[in-house]
């Protein structure tokens, strides 16, 4: 656990109670991490993924990636890290698929939906349909079917990156920020 700059967030090792999560603290292959709004948390692994929780987020680590039951993750693989396999992020409606990239998922009753922050994300359906979205592009599962990608357009961009829980107020650095601030033009 790198940061947990608000409450409460909680971390469940396998076989053990939940306990409040608090930085610095180790992560345990297979632990379930959970925050309650306000709570927000971050989370750097030893292979290299880093992600952000926020909302009412319930996150199962295993084996093959994260499993997101709820609420907000940003994910995104450190510049530089060495992954031989992608980073996969499982929704109840799809998985997410990153390799040096960044994705926003937002799990709510109403729907899922999936962003691009920057590079190219794979969302691979429970139907087995298959969506790569680029750079500022979102995808929606809703009750009624999927719909996009479309492309943000710049005001959506830089009202979500002002406003999100997850990209402001950690103390712990996101090292793709500036890579998304520079590709949806953020930055000068």
């Amino acid at each position: 656990m790198l940061d947990v700059p608000s409450r409460p967030a909680f971390i469940r090792p396998p076989g053990t109670v939940e306990r409040q999560a608090r930085a610095g603290q180790v992560i345990a292959p297979l632990s379930q991490l959970r925050t309650q709004k306000p709570g927000r948390l971050q989370v750097l692994l030893a292979d290299g993924q880093s992600f952000r929780l926020g909302g009412n987020a319930l996150l199962q680590l295993d084996a093959a990636g994260l499993n997101l039951s709820g609420g907000q993750i940003i994910a995104w693989i450190n510049p530089g890290a060495v992954r031989r396999q992608p980073l996969r992020i499982r929704t109840r409606v799809g998985t997410a698929s990153i390799q040096g990239t960044t994705v926003f998922i937002e799990d709510q009753p109403d729907g899922v939906l999936f962003l691009s922050w920057e590079g190219s994300v794979e969302v691979t359906a429970s139907d087995g349909t298959v969506y790569t979205l680029s750079s500022g592009e979102v995808l929606r599962a809703t009750p009624d079917g999927w719909v996009g990608p479309r492309r943000l357009s710049s005001e959506e961009v830089r009202q979500r990156r002002e406003r999100s829980i997850l990209l402001n107020g950690f103390e712990a650095p996101m090292e793709t920020l500036p890579v998304i601030e520079r590709d949806l033009g953020l930055t000068p």
